[in-house]
């Protein structure tokens, strides 16, 4: 085989051009390599602790992580809740008198069914599956 004057054979510009051929096709067909794929956060895992139960307060509730709500509208009860408004998709800021609320633009939401206590939200914040077993509230 014959290099021309840089030492490049025929083979390695043709090796070459096949894998850089099938790494234009790997990113057309939105392959993504395996690591990638792996890269969950705890935030999105099932099973994740959110909170003990004891943290949350009877007929209140707590802000986890920005991303949740958990509350307890009556004792022994918790909900969970996206703790992202549905109006304008602002982070609720606090739980108090009976509502999850957000400092935006003054929306509030029922703090057992996650519905618009006052508006101008008109969606109720979507609702997170949980399950509470020995003190401790996770994603289900």
């Amino acid at each position: 085989m014959a290099a021309d004057e840089t030492g490049t054979t025929r083979r390695t510009v043709i090796y070459r051009s096949l894998a850089g051929g099938f790494a234009a096709l790997l990113g057309l067909v939105g392959v993504r390599p395996a690591r990638a794929s792996v890269d969950r956060t705890d935030e999105t895992a099932a099973g994740t602790v959110l909170a003990k139960t004891g943290s949350i307060p009877v007929r209140g509730g707590k802000i986890i992580k920005g991303k949740y709500v958990v509350t307890q509208p009556t004792k022994g009860v918790f909900r969970a809740f996206s703790a992202k408004c549905t109006h304008q998709g602002c982070a609720v800021a606090s739980v108090s008198g009976g509502t999850i609320n957000c400092p935006c633009h003054g929306s509030k939401f029922k703090i057992s069914t996650g519905a618009v206590a006052q508006g101008p939200a008109a969606k109720p914040l979507p609702r997170r599956r949980i399950t509470v077993s020995k003190g401790v509230i996770r994603l289900k």
